[in-house]
């Protein structure tokens, strides 16, 4: 019997030697085997994007949201404020963390969709010299948009301000410049195609002078606190054993393959995709030019109920995702993250064509 391919945005369909991963002897996370394969983790994550002589990383047990969270909630100094660019769900989670904080933040809100104007941005940093941090979601799951990096990034640069990136959907499936960067988020669970329980964030050495100055606003996610326990080779809280051992060997696959290498083949199943969508009649949501290579968001014909289409698909073996507040009625997603095969694909097109047609 096929086995269910899931078209979500994480988790992904994973190997069979990801998957023998979890397959391990019990093991108390404080003996010297685990301290060895976190600090294996923590250097094949910089080695696989080759940003090992200038960036650090942390490990946290938890989904992207953990990584996330760590990041923002550790990186604002007392007194200064962080501008937020919102143009879907997860920008928007990344002002809910601001607030939940009480961190003073600007925000630049946007349509679902719509990519930020750089001058909007410029003008934000220009009437409020007291932002220190400039946050941004690379891939905005909430629609497919990529949202402009690089170019945010070397705004944020000539403005002197930190440039945290949330890269938990884009992290090996889309090109990353990390030359802006100073603070990123990421998750085992998407594409570098680990299972979910752990996420990490990987910062710039330079920072942590600056990051060690601000007080401590939380005990599970204080960043600065777990690296100087994860370079000592402790961990401060109980991790999720299985789920490092999976990543320990996704990171192995990704190096195999080459961070470039997957982006290509993302890019490739993509590009099949959306021929695909074309000759079925589907409209994009996003136009072309600003789609990730992961995910595709696309307008439910008009006659058709997402829940009927998600269930006759995965009656069929595919699992697709619905939009998300108010898209919720209006499209849907499908991602292409994960160990999916062109046979795949190609099958998914064929039972995504007769649904509809039979709709």
């Amino acid at each position: 019997m096929p086995r269910t391919v899931l078209l979500n945005p994480g988790p992904v369909n994973v190997t069979n030697r990801v998957r023998q991963a979890l397959m391990l002897p019990d093991l108390c996370h404080r003996e010297k085997e685990f301290s060895d394969l976190m600090a294996a983790i923590r250097a094949k994550l910089l080695q696989a994007f080759a940003i090992e002589k200038e960036f650090t990383s942390v490990l946290v047990s938890g989904s992207g949201t953990a990584a996330l969270e760590m990041a923002v909630s550790s990186s604002l100094s007392p007194g200064r404020s962080i501008l937020v660019i919102e143009n879907g769900v997860y920008g928007e989670r990344i002002g809910k963390i601001c607030d939940v904080y009480q961190l003073k933040r600007h925000t630049l809100k946007l349509g679902w969709g719509e990519p930020p104007r750089l001058e909007d941005i410029e003008n934000e940093l220009k009437k409020n010299p007291d932002i220190e941090v400039v946050a941004l979601v690379h891939h905005e799951t909430t629609t497919g948009l990529l949202n402009p990096l690089k170019e945010v990034g070397a705004l944020a640069r000539r403005y002197e301000k930190v440039f945290l990136v949330d890269c938990i959907s884009s992290l090996a499936g889309d090109e990353i410049d990390f030359t802006p960067i100073d603070i990123a988020a990421g998750t085992a669970n998407k594409c570098i195609q680990g299972f979910p329980g752990v996420s990490f964030v990987v910062f710039r050495e330079k920072e942590l002078e600056r990051l060690r100055k601000i007080p401590e606003r939380t005990l599970y996610f204080n960043l600065t606190g777990y690296h100087k326990a994860q370079e000592a080779g402790g961990m401060l809280f109980t991790p999720a054993i299985p789920a490092h051992y999976a990543l320990d060997v996704a990171l192995d696959e990704l190096i195999e393959e080459t961070v470039a290498g997957r982006i290509e083949r993302y890019a490739k199943a993509a590009r099949f995709l959306r021929a695909g969508f074309e000759d079925i009649g589907l409209e994009f949501l996003i136009p072309e030019g600003w789609r990730s290579n992961c995910l595709t968001g696309l307008r439910l014909p008009k006659e058709v109920s997402y829940e009927k289409l998600h269930d006759e698909l995965k009656a069929n073996g595919f699992v697709i995702y619905a939009g998300q507040g108010n898209l919720s009625d209006n499209i849907f997603r499908v991602a292409n993250m994960g160990d999916i095969t062109q046979e795949e694909f190609k099958r998914f097109l064929q039972v995504l064509k007769t649904t509809l047609t039979t709709s």
